[in-house]
């Protein structure tokens, strides 16, 4: 077992450290930080969450002196980054005279300009203000002892690749490199091999990420009703502070309005807000004035907000490495995180990917019922209405009608009527939205009719599996199948019908294109045409 006080670093660092609550490193730092402290280059693959910041700040504000020029410079994608490193230093180096500063767009230049000239030993930075304050002349980095480039796969994302390198040219040669980066795309091991000197190369394990403080599950939904479906998992879960991640911009502005309209203290964070917008919805994050951020990918990119109790996909991410770098922003300082993933029939196939990658299986659970809501948010219910006691005024205002209704009504038919009125959009029935009526199943049985057969090589195996592998039910749960030529029945449980019509209706089998449908009833059949069908399981 490693701890801080290992580390041969200085005593008001480990101080530092201990004031913070830390006292065993993460698997980051204990890779990193014995490496950097001997001075060598470092390419670092780790994701947000996994205290890299820490892991090169330590070793880094070791190394600084009582001189004040610039002896170390961090590049980072964003502006909240910059900031927030900015501060995670600052807090390391609290026993030290060691002055930082973040420099960034949207900023004034001139009061940059002027914490430069007054000296400054560290410099974390953006790469546009950092190339507007060289061409400039009021940033020199000819004495730098460091430079970190952090969450470079994100920079190159960005198109900042021909800054960096821009800016690497201009720095002192004889330096310490290090690149810390969640994914090492071909671009980033070229500027490795350009600019870094023999580096050693640590990486932390996906699971040494997301395994201690993340409860991970899913959440098996049907498309049309996602939103419905999310609302009462907020409900049912209580978050504390949410992040809710959809796909496009569009996405995170109709979910924030219906969030929003249902009562939920929510607001959305995309590429079209300008930064004076994107600045306001982050305070009011931080401060907790909202309780769910609704943000795409681009959008979230360096938001470090350590309460986070709760990381939503509400679109799963592309791929494994954004599932990892999007639940990495829960489960902080030793806190316990939630990551929750809603996943529609048709996105099946893509969780098992995610799954391969993290290398666990992501356990399932319910949406939950409206009985399970009303019984966890009748508490709550009876406080609002209790504290409306208060407002006598205003209560006032409703005797009239109070006594007509009691005087013909009774009183709890006239309160759960109230009730429902009043928090109707949280009870709001989901059903599933498809009434496939009869379809000549067996009781409890829905048939689908599919419309490609022998003419495909189609076999009983190949359906199963293909149904099992899409919706997560048992092969053995799957009904009667009957294959013809150029198409085939098969029945599915009543409850799993509506997953198996959203994961197959336009699916391919065997490489054919696939149309699924609610079978029409079965005929009578003659003996000739029974014997003509195949039925097996």
């Amino acid at each position: 077992m490693t701890y801080f006080d290992d580390f041969e670093v200085k005593d008001e660092i480990k101080q530092a450290v201990r004031e913070m609550g830390f006292e065993e490193p993460s698997p980051v730092q204990e890779k990193a930080i014995p490496e950097i402290l001997q001075s060598k280059d470092l390419i670092g693959q780790a994701q947000t969450g996994t205290g890299k910041t820490a892991a090169f700040g330590i070793p880094l504000i070791n190394r600084i002196t009582d001189e004040s020029h610039v002896q170390a410079m961090i590049l980072t994608p964003t502006r909240e980054l910059a900031i927030q490193v900015s501060g995670e230093l600052q807090k390391l180096s609290r026993h030290l005279n060691i002055r930082t500063l973040p420099i960034y767009g949207g900023q004034s230049i001139g009061h940059q300009i002027k914490a430069l000239k007054q000296g400054v030993q560290i410099v974390i930075g953006t790469p546009g203000r950092v190339q507007d304050h060289l061409r400039r002349k009021t940033l020199q980095l000819d004495r730098v002892r460091t430079v970190v480039l952090d969450e470079a796969d994100e920079m190159l994302d960005m198109g900042f690749i021909d800054d960096i390198e821009t800016i690497l040219k201009q720095i002192n040669v004889d330096r310490q490199t290090l690149l810390f980066s969640a994914t090492i795309p071909p671009a980033i091991r070229k500027l490795s091999k350009r600019y870094m000197v023999k580096p050693t190369t640590i990486s932390v394990n996906k699971s040494e990420v997301t395994a201690p403080s993340i409860d991970q599950v899913y959440y098996k939904v049907l498309e049309r009703n996602k939103q419905e479906s999310l609302c009462r998992i907020l409900d049912s879960q209580d978050p504390e502070l949410g992040i809710i991640f959809c796909r496009t911009k569009k996405g995170v502005s109709e979910l924030a309005e219906v969030l929003q309209a249902r009562g939920y203290l929510a607001d959305g964070l995309h590429g079209d807000l300008t930064q004076y917008q994107r600045d306001d919805v982050m305070n009011k994050f931080r401060k907790g004035t909202i309780e769910f951020l609704v943000a795409t990918d681009v959008a979230a990119r360096g938001i470090d907000v350590v309460n986070v109790s709760h990381v939503i996909n509400f679109d799963i991410p592309q791929d494994p490495e954004s599932y990892v770098h999007r639940i990495g922003r829960t489960g902080r300082a030793g806190r316990k995180g939630q990551a929750l993933t809603l996943i529609t029939p048709r996105e099946m196939k893509h969780l098992r990917s995610i799954e391969a990658e993290i290398n666990m299986a992501i356990p399932a659970q319910s949406v939950p019922t409206i009985e399970e809501v009303v019984e966890k948010q009748q508490e709550s219910w009876k406080k609002l209405i209790v504290d409306q006691f208060q407002d006598e005024q205003n209560l006032s205002l409703f005797d009239d009608i109070s006594d007509e209704l009691l005087a013909e009504y009774d009183a709890k038919n006239i309160i759960r009527s109230l009730m429902k009125m009043n928090f109707s959009a949280s009870i709001a029935e989901s059903s599933d939205g498809y009434n496939f009526g009869e379809t000549g199943g067996a009781k409890g049985m829905i048939r689908f009719f599919i419309n490609v057969g022998r003419n495909v090589s189609m076999t009983p195996k190949i359906l199963i599996q293909e149904i099992s592998d899409a919706v997560g039910i048992p092969g053995k749960a799957i009904g009667r199948i009957d294959i013809f030529e150029n198409f085939t029945f098969v029945e599915v449980p009543e409850e799993s019908a509506p997953f198996v019509y959203e994961a197959l209706r336009y699916s391919r089998i065997n490489g054919a294109r696939v149309n699924l449908e609610p079978a029409k009833p079965r005929p009578k059949r003659s003996n000739t045409a029974a014997a003509q069908s195949r039925s097996s399981k």
